[in-house]
């Protein structure tokens, strides 16, 4: 009986995905059947219908008819709908593999790609395919080396506006994430959730050879050199290699002559 049960599950997952596939396609070949009659006379723009053109030309002239009686914004026709549901929290596009609710139908698009496994923007240097048109155009400043995102302090330029953020919080001391026991704060959510180890405990690094834990990813790696004998650290006076950076710093002074600890007496 269970193994029928999951048989049927696993049927109706694959009938769903194939009907959302089918879908999908029927919808591509049928736009690209229509005619577009109607140019945009500012770029090179078709449409199918007038309306649509209408809609586009707003784009351009920065006609926004709508005003939003909850927040006094100015919106577009097309995305006054969408803008509502910002305020009523609707989300009308659900998925019906894992029941997620979507409030803009480009969201639940690009959600959809997740289960058919559908990445249809590649990139054209190294292959690599995204479900998402925003991932994809981060990946590809890896190849143009684009930094559109620039500090206006230091003049230091960023690929994604995230990465601008976190920065900026180095010039203006700001340290939004803070632990709710010993009152520390952090620059980045990352700093605090290693933080809060000291706290609860947790060492979610386990070796699998000695069965230590470590609160630290890097304490842990440096803990697994003593199994696989790794020595990153390589001397070139006389070629001693050593598991920790602290260890080669020390040995380094033999050669060095360097004397850095001064008794005051």
């Amino acid at each position: 009986m269970l193994i029928l049960k999951r048989s049927f599950q696993t049927y109706t997952h694959q009938h769903l995905l194939y009907c959302y596939r089918k879908e999908y396609d029927e919808e591509n070949l049928r736009h690209t059947a229509e005619e577009k009659p109607f140019n945009c006379k500012y770029c090179t723009k078709s449409f199918i219908r007038a309306s649509y053109l209408n809609v586009h030309l707003r784009i351009h002239t920065g006609d926004k008819p709508h005003s939003c009686n909850v927040c006094e914004r100015s919106i577009q026709s097309s995305h006054f709908k969408e803008h509502m549901r910002t305020h009523t929290g609707e989300k009308p596009y659900s998925c019906n593999v894992c029941q997620r609710s979507f409030r803009l139908s480009s969201l639940f698009k690009a959600h959809m790609r997740i289960h058919t496994g559908e990445k249809p923007y590649s990139c054209s240097f190294c292959e690599r395919s995204f479900t998402q048109s925003s991932n994809f155009k981060v990946h590809m400043r890896t190849h143009t080396g684009e930094k559109p995102y620039s500090c206006n302090v230091c003049e230091r330029s960023f690929t994604e506006s995230s990465n601008l953020k976190r920065h900026m919080r180095t010039h203006t001391g700001e340290k939004p994430n803070s632990c709710n026991v010993c009152e520390r704060s952090f620059t980045e959510s990352s700093n605090l959730k290693r933080h809060m180890r000291t706290h609860t405990g947790e060492k979610p690094n386990s070796c699998n050879v000695c069965q230590r834990s470590f609160r630290l990813s890097s304490s842990f790696k440096k803990h697994m050199r003593i199994h696989t004998g790794d020595k990153p650290h390589s001397c070139n006076v006389c070629e001693r290699s050593f598991i920790q950076s602290s260890h080669f710093r020390e040995h380094m002074r033999t050669h060095t002559g360097e004397k850095p600890y001064i008794c005051n007496v």
